[in-house]
């Protein structure tokens, strides 16, 4: 099986991407990883080194893949390995976790405290984007691919590798939803997410209607508090969004993260040209409120941006990605981020609605539990049984702590998925 890895997205045809890509969600297009690289976010400067996997039929076709880790090898422009590439892996050589949200800093101290070194690692997963995808574009499955990556790591100086957020379905061919299933050197790991499901709601009243009546009634005063509070709230479609109104999120976005001590992952330059490339997959919700501008003119009333949230949405799926506010206001994350969604996939008849990780606040709103799934390989044989350990004691957590998420969720009587 002829295999290179390429330090750059350039070194893969977007034609070869997008055949092998049978997935409509925007984070898995060539151009969202585009402007990951070209915005410098996912470069070897921030600890995102590209290095993805090529797989072509022709082995006189590729190059072998080169000793060192950095740069990694290119596919030469004239062979013929772009016309007959098989699959896709998209990986990046990470030197820090950042920017994953499956966390294994436990597992880097613990190598830290040993004096042995953790990084680099390597990374299957969408930069920034903690949503449920498929890994592997082509006919390959994830189980094929665990044994390659492992060899490649192994050859090199790569210490682990990490696929995060699978599709259960590209393991095997088969229905293996098991971690018995796996590799004995390749371990699961689930974290829990709350997303929203579409039970072929006719309106956001028919959704709450599902509800237990406190529960309705608190949900219902939320929304009303916005009105009360002389808060106007509108949709903007990626196509019709304004360079000024995009500046307005991106500053909101900054102080999300500011508030919280660190620097934004992404940057305007990156959000400037994804809406370039992928307008009809993105949605913007702006929070306003009316102010008189000058006390002594009573009817010179001005339109103030206070909060914003950006989503991606493609034919089944809405994702909410991105959220700031320049001044605190009651229950107004809720409305942007989860009841607007919320609507505007009942309103589109999308299927779920994925409003990002973490947040147990989410259940009371509607939102119901489900496991992400990642696998994991260590090269140091000395870790191996301690991490194999870890993660199924992890398992086993996270389907208690489902459980019980299942048992808070609002609805009176939960219908079967």
């Amino acid at each position: 099986m002829p295999i290179t890895f390429v330090d750059s997205l350039a070194n893969i045809s977007q034609r070869d991407w997008q055949a092998l890509n049978c997935s409509n969600s925007p984070f898995l297009s060539y151009d969202f990883f585009h402007a990951l690289e070209e915005s410098q976010l996912a470069t070897a400067e921030q600890g995102w080194q590209p290095h993805h996997m090529v797989v072509s039929q022709r082995a006189e076709s590729l190059k072998h893949a080169s000793s060192s880790i950095s740069p990694a090898t290119n596919v030469d422009d004239n062979s013929d390995a772009k016309a007959n590439v098989t699959a896709i892996l998209p990986l990046y050589l990470k030197s820090h976790s950042w920017g994953e949200y499956v966390f294994d800093w436990s597992w880097a101290q613990a190598y830290d405290d040993h004096n042995i070194p953790y990084y680099p690692k390597l990374v299957g997963t969408i930069p920034f984007t903690p949503v449920t995808s498929p890994k592997l574009l082509g006919d390959l499955t994830l189980h094929d691919t665990f044994s390659l990556l492992s060899e490649h790591c192994q050859q090199h100086n790569i210490h682990s590798w990490h696929l995060l957020f699978c599709q259960q379905n590209q393991v095997t061919q088969s229905d293996a939803n098991t971690a018995e299933a796996l590799p004995d050197d390749v371990y699961l790991r689930h974290t829990v997410q709350f997303n929203w499901f579409n039970r072929d709601y006719t309106s956001f009243d028919d959704f709450l209607s599902r509800f237990n009546a406190r529960k309705r009634k608190n949900t219902r005063k939320e929304r009303a508090s916005i009105t009360q509070q002389n808060i106007t709230i509108k949709r903007v479609n990626g196509a019709d969004i304004t360079a000024q109104q995009l500046e307005f999120f991106y500053l909101s976005y900054q102080l999300t993260y500011l508030k919280k001590g660190h620097q934004p992952h992404l940057s305007l330059a990156f959000f400037q040209q994804v809406l370039s490339s992928l307008a009809d997959n993105i949605l913007l919700v702006i929070a306003s409120r009316d102010q008189v501008a000058n006390e002594n003119n009573k009817n010179n009333v001005e339109v103030e941006n206070i909060a914003c949230a950006l989503f991606f949405f493609d034919d089944t799926h809405l994702y909410g990605r991105y959220w700031g506010c320049t001044e605190p206001i009651k229950n107004l994350h809720f409305e942007l981020c989860y009841y607007q969604g919320i609507e505007f996939c009942i309103e589109h008849k999308l299927q779920c609605f994925n409003p990002g990780t973490q947040g147990e606040h989410k259940i009371q709103r509607g939102f119901e539990p489900v496991l992400t799934h990642s696998y994991h390989w260590v090269k140091n044989p000395s870790f191996q049984p301690s991490i194999k350990d870890f993660c199924q004691r992890e398992r086993e957590h996270m389907q208690v702590y489902l459980q019980q998420c299942q048992q808070a969720l609002p609805f009176s009587q939960v219908a079967s998925r």
